[in-house]
């Protein structure tokens, strides 16, 4: 069981089944960003900041109202049906449900978006964060 409640910040990560990459190309990618904005958008969230990476994702979302369940089933479901469409294929795309960590507002805040948005260049993709997609 979740916690969650209204304003409640978390860190949310969801990773490829069996570490497959969970974005093949920048179509990819980008049909996962409209995806978010609709649930942004219906579930009333704030996105603080997301890194889309091959085989997962990570994400700092604020929810207004205490849905982060119901809005991560709607991301991640509709992600997996276009995604099976588009490559033919069936079955799971994310392994497992999605991990989320309460975050505090503040220092950790700001450090976690930090961390966020350096993934990229920790795991030697870029060198400096701007530069990656």
């Amino acid at each position: 069981m979740r916690i969650e409640f209204p304003g409640a910040i978390s860190h949310i990560t969801s990773r490829g089944n069996a570490r497959l990459p969970i974005f093949e190309d920048h179509h990819d990618r980008n049909r996962f960003l409209s995806i978010l904005e609709e649930v942004v958008k219906r579930y009333n969230w704030l996105c603080h900041g997301y890194c889309l990476m091959d085989n997962h994702y990570h994400m700092l979302v604020e929810t207004k109202e205490g849905n982060l369940s119901l809005g991560m089933r709607h991301l991640n479901g509709v992600y997996t049906q276009s995604f099976n469409r588009r490559h033919d294929r069936v079955g799971h795309v994310f392994q497992g449900r999605f991990k989320s960590i309460l975050v505090e507002q503040g220092s950790y805040l700001l450090e976690l978006c930090r961390y966020v948005v350096l993934n990229p260049v920790r795991a030697g993709m870029v060198k400096h964060a701007g530069r990656y997609r």
